[in-house]
């Protein structure tokens, strides 16, 4: 991605936005964020109120950051994934403030689809998987696989959510069907899976 500025995004008069950095097509940035220079933010984003962007930080294409989200370096969002209000990343383990850390930043990263409850809070260097869904005010310490629900401190398995957001009932031969759209999940070994893949189910409703 070029360091460059679209043209059709929206930034608030109270924004803060350093160059270069780069801001895809129809994304709003909005009163009092803050983006550091380098960051690199998809298109058709939005970022709510006081949200703040690092140097650093990938966001991806339809991402929404609701308000008082922070993406620190280190943080990689794929695309379509949701921040609930002020959830919290972070990438260092043991901080201190007289002790610079900035070298130990770990890589944390959300892959598509997925859902971050409001003041939930990501300890550094995990991956949440495609379409998870961590609840509101979880504390993740550990992975998270796609399409799954976790919830409590610390998050633990409590279920598994389809692409839409809905939650699924796994029959005696391993399968499942969102109750919103129908597309159809498999039980696995290593967890869930659609049965056709996402694009293929996704023309099917078109």
């Amino acid at each position: 991605m070029d360091h460059s500025i679209d043209p059709s995004a929206r930034i608030h008069p109270t924004a803060v936005v350093d160059a270069p950095v780069s801001i895809g097509a129809r994304t709003s940035i909005w009163h009092f964020c803050h983006v550091m220079a380098g960051a690199r933010i998809g298109a058709d984003c939005v970022l709510g109120q006081n949200c703040f962007v690092a140097a650093t930080a990938v966001v991806g294409d339809r991402v929404k950051l609701q308000n008082n989200v922070s993406v620190y370096d280190g943080v990689i969002l794929e695309d379509e994934v949701f921040c609930g209000p002020s959830m919290v990343f972070t990438n260092v383990d043991n901080p201190r403030s007289a002790v610079p850390r900035k070298h130990e930043y770990q890589t944390t990263r959300v892959a598509r689809g997925a859902t971050i409850g409001a003041n939930a809070t990501i300890t550094p260097g995990v991956t949440l998987g495609a379409y998870c869904f961590v609840a509101a005010g979880a504390v993740v310490v550990k992975d998270v696989r796609a399409y799954e629900l976790v919830v409590g401190v610390p998050a633990v398995h409590k279920g598994w959510m389809s692409r839409h957001g809905a939650r699924l009932a796994f029959g005696a031969d391993g399968s499942a069907v969102c109750p919103n759209t129908g597309e159809r999940y498999r039980m696995t070994e290593t967890g869930v899976q659609p049965v056709a893949p996402a694009s293929d189910q996704t023309r099917s409703r078109q």
